[in-house]
């Protein structure tokens, strides 16, 4: 049987996001509420020690997006995943706020060199060997880690395991994925573009700008509901059940998301299949405070976890299709807007909640910058629209 090499990259790029992203990233919210109960923290030092893994994610984009990042990115990729890992597991060492956010600072910066490397090894190649829906394996990878490490971390919760545990059990499982990764995602090759597409992205290229600022507007509306949905749950008597599940289903509904709505851009295009998602997206982040019932919450689970990593596939791949020959810098601009999103949106919501006694307030606002994202996705696609040019024959 023949070795398919597009696929085996996909699924190392699906190993790397699963690793930096899905659990370096994302098992802070499955953990979060044991640590809220053992350390006794407000709302606002959680918002806080997340605030300081997404400052470490903008940071680090902004260095991924460097030539010097861009001409060795295997290299890079390699080394961040193991400071992804060991950076998750280091989080069961440290007890004060300041130790935490530091190690998540460093995870930030991590995740963000994992997901430009990443994605310039993976997408450019599958592209030019003409197996781009392939991408929807690579950004899978998210949700697979979501659903792995919230099913571990339920399991280990059900056995009796405390915050500390949850931690290196998350960090060995991140490791091992890193290997996967390691494994089957080779150096960078030379390839070139053809020339009619390489014509068409310079004639497109003028058009990222509104794109960049669509995709930090999503970073910051997806992400207040993305950190404290289980905790919103754990606060509500009424949905409480749902605690051990919840981020498993939204796990679940992330992984075939991508391919879904990545054929949908092929019909109706990407650009327009960005803006449809950001409006689903912002009625689920209204939904988890608008309709606090167990139908409400697994409605807005189902439509975040179905929309945000498809989002993000969507957003890089308007950026390859509308940067010039550069794709690694514009994911650089790209993820340093989302960094700058998802940065501010824990704060606030932190600040918000503790005046309030909820996160409503966090939330609409998020959902209303989702639909500014969408208007802006829409301007992109009828501009681009505009200026398209035909591939040379």
């Amino acid at each position: 049987m023949q070795f398919d090499r597009p696929l085996a990259l996909a699924c190392g790029g699906l190993a790397a996001m699963a690793a930096a992203l899905g659990i370096g990233r994302f098992v802070y919210t499955p953990i979060l509420p044991a640590m809220l109960a053992a350390l006794g923290w407000s709302k606002s030092d959680a918002g806080l020690v997340a605030s300081a893994n997404f400052l470490g994610y903008f940071l680090g984009a902004l260095l991924a997006g460097h030539p010097f990042v861009a001409a060795r990115p295997r290299s890079w990729l390699l080394a961040a995943l193991a400071i992804s890992a060991a950076s998750t597991a280091g989080m069961a060492a440290p007890s004060n706020i300041a130790s935490f956010a530091t190690l998540r600072f460093i995870g930030g910066i991590a995740s963000a060199f994992v997901i430009v490397c990443a994605s310039t090894l993976v997408l450019e190649r599958l592209a030019l060997a003409g197996r781009g829906s392939l991408s929807a394996v690579h950004f899978a990878g998210v949700g697979v880690g979501i659903m792995i490490s919230a099913v571990a971390v339920s399991a280990m919760l059900a056995s009796g395991g405390g915050w500390r545990s949850l931690w290196i059990g998350s960090g060995s499982i991140a490791l091992l994925a890193a290997i996967v990764a390691a494994w089957l995602i080779p150096a960078a090759g030379t390839v070139t573009a053809p020339p009619g597409l390489q014509a068409r992205r310079s004639a497109k290229s003028s058009r990222l700008g509104a794109m960049v600022i669509a995709y930090g507007l999503f970073g910051f509306g997806y992400v207040i509901t993305a950190t404290f949905l289980v905790t919103i749950v754990r606060v509500s008597d009424e949905v409480r059940v749902l605690e051990p599940f919840v981020w498993v289903l939204f796990g679940l509904a992330a992984i075939p998301s991508v391919a879904v709505w990545t054929r949908l851009g092929e019909w109706i295009g990407i650009m327009n299949a960005y803006a449809l998602a950001c409006i689903i997206e912002a009625i689920g982040v209204a939904a988890s405070v608008e309709w606090v019932t167990i139908s409400g919450v697994c409605f807005s689970a189902l439509l975040l976890g179905g929309t945000f990593m498809a989002i993000t596939a969507l957003g890089f791949m308007a950026a390859r299709m509308l940067s010039a020959e550069n794709p690694h810098q514009a994911f650089g601009r790209m993820t340093a807007s989302f960094g700058v999103g998802q940065m501010v949106g824990p704060i606030l919501a932190g600040f918000l909640s503790e005046q309030s006694g909820s996160f409503r307030a966090a939330s609409l606002i998020a959902a209303a910058a989702l639909i500014a994202a969408a208007a802006l996705a829409i301007h992109a696609s009828a501009i681009t629209a505009v200026y398209e040019i035909e591939p040379t024959r």
